[in-house]
């Protein structure tokens, strides 16, 4: 049994290689261990403190210490192996890059966190929307931040030469640029988006055809909730170069009734129709009362037209209203006996005797 342990096998023996399966094993263990405790025992220790810092510095703690156990119990297996110069320089070279990965995702998640937990009720409670706009941007663009930051020093401390691996991305700097022509265009175009102002987020418009609210303005696109609630993603310089109708900001709107009575209404009867029309613009809290138009504007083939131009305030929901002012008008006009006309024809035929 001695002389199994003793095998040779790439140059370690069995009882190294098992000895080093140990150490992972229990590296693993110990992560799991440390994991647990976090999440069981001190987990509920800071939730009765009254500050919600130290549950969120906790929760993002626990995943990266046992990636970090883990990674430095192969480190520590590797360290008892007789291994090739080349093969030590690669296990090092890649452990110093996972743990600078390491501390990056770790910052990361707890950025992210605090923006969760601080600044994204700080800014819902605003009136300005610019912040609301702003905050996934910055959001996005501080994580991208640290990511290259954490790739740049990871490379450099591995012993690359960063100095000239940006110089040959800087030679292939064209190639990249043609194939990343539709991200920089829709870089652009959320920053038109941005400085023109044609919209803004929760407002309701109309892009391309999709008709909702806008929920999120990025980087690269912009997302709109429809009306019948599915998602949209679309591209800015879409958004950038297409026509824009932005709802909410109608500062009211307008709405053309065209009405027609029959032909044996007498003037008294339009006048009444007329008078029982601006009456009911009066009694409507929803419609702008100075701002309306009534008119006898036509004999119509088969109808006296009456055209009633009415303007719903902003922010009102425009169905109710309309159908409000449209029941208002049905009972008015049938309980003052004033009759709709529908298309009729007279036909006179003379007979030849």
């Amino acid at each position: 049994m001695a002389d199994f342990f003793t095998k040779q096998f790439y140059g370690n023996t069995i009882g190294d290689w098992l000895i080093a399966a140990v150490i992972v094993i229990a590296a693993i263990v110990v992560g799991k261990a440390v994991y647990w405790l976090v999440s069981n025992v001190i987990k509920k220790f800071t939730q009765k403190t009254k500050t919600r810092l130290d549950d969120i510095f906790i929760d993002m703690l626990e995943e990266p210490i046992m990636f970090a156990i883990v990674l430095f119990g192969f480190w520590s297996a590797t360290q008892t192996l007789t291994l090739s110069e080349s093969v030590q320089d690669l296990v090092g070279k890649a452990y110093y890059i996972l743990v600078i990965f390491n501390i990056a995702w770790l910052i990361t998640r707890l950025f992210d966190s605090l923006v969760q937990e601080y600044l994204v009720p700080l800014v819902s409670d605003t009136d300005a929307d610019l912040d609301d706009q702003l905050l996934p941007i910055v959001r996005k663009a501080v994580k991208i931040a640290v990511w290259v930051v954490a790739i740049i020093v990871a490379l450099n401390n591995a012993g690359y030469d960063v100095g000239a691996l940006l110089a040959g991305l800087g030679i292939g700097g064209l190639a990249f640029a043609l194939a990343a022509q539709d991200s920089v265009a829709n870089l652009f175009g959320g920053f038109t988006l941005f400085t023109d102002k044609p919209f803004k987020v929760r407002d309701r418009v109309v892009v391309d055809g999709y008709d909702g609210n806008v929920r999120e303005i990025g980087i690269r696109s912009t997302r709109i909730q429809t009306l019948d609630g599915r998602m949209v993603t679309i591209p800015n310089s879409h958004v950038a170069n297409n026509a824009i109708i932005n709802i909410s900001s109608e500062p009211s709107r307008k709405v053309i009734l065209n009405l027609g009575l029959t032909y044996d209404t007498d003037h008294k009867g339009m006048q009444l129709a007329m008078d029982l029309l601006a009456k009911i613009v009066e009694n409507n809290s929803e419609l702008i009362t100075s701002k309306h138009a009534i008119s006898f504007n036509g004999f119509g083939d088969f109808a006296l037209n009456i055209i009633f131009i009415y303007y719903i305030k902003k922010r009102s929901d425009i169905f109710d209203t309309q159908t409000k002012i449209n029941m208002d008008i049905l009972e008015a006009f049938n309980t003052n006996k004033l009759e709709f006309a529908f298309p009729t024809q007279t036909i006179y035929t003379i007979q030849n005797n």
